[in-house]
């Protein structure tokens, strides 16, 4: 029997695109880096780009959209991952100038807790957070 709890911690998240190489391009522009992983398809065209994201390195990979469960959508899914940002109001600004679209505006959710979210240009739902438990959270890891 584990003595791990069963979710033990963010291991990545999947955005699809039908535009490979504009999704790499602008993940890279709002991250200020290139993918440090790529895989070609079968036909040779790029099919998968992988970034290492924030104080933990959690991994953010584009799939094309060909490649995505056969189920889709018409629309954002349902689920959204909430990615802290130390200053959500400017971080919002940002992604609606890169042509993001407003999801849902700034909701204060409590003392110290404040989301958003975005679709991106090519259809996946991108949240972002100031979370007070995030930062205390990292300050008592580099503490110990």
């Amino acid at each position: 029997m584990s003595t791990h709890p069963t979710l033990r911690g963010f291991a990545t998240i999947s955005y699809w695109s039908d535009d490979m190489e504009a999704a790499k391009a602008w993940y890279s522009d709002l991250l200020g880096i290139t993918p440090y992983f790529e895989r070609l398809g079968p036909d040779g065209q790029l099919a998968y780009a992988e970034f290492r994201v924030g104080d933990y390195q959690h991994e953010l990979g584009l799939i094309d959209r060909r490649f995505a469960p056969a189920q889709p959508t018409s629309g954002p899914g349902g689920a959204i991952m909430y990615w802290h940002v130390d200053d959500i109001e400017a971080t919002l600004s940002q992604l609606k100038s890169m042509g993001a679209k407003e999801y849902e505006p700034l909701v204060h959710r409590g003392e110290g807790f404040i989301t958003a979210s975005v679709t991106d240009p090519f259809g996946n739902v991108l949240g972002i957070m100031y979370n007070a438990h995030y930062l205390e959270m990292l300050n008592s890891r580099s503490q110990g």
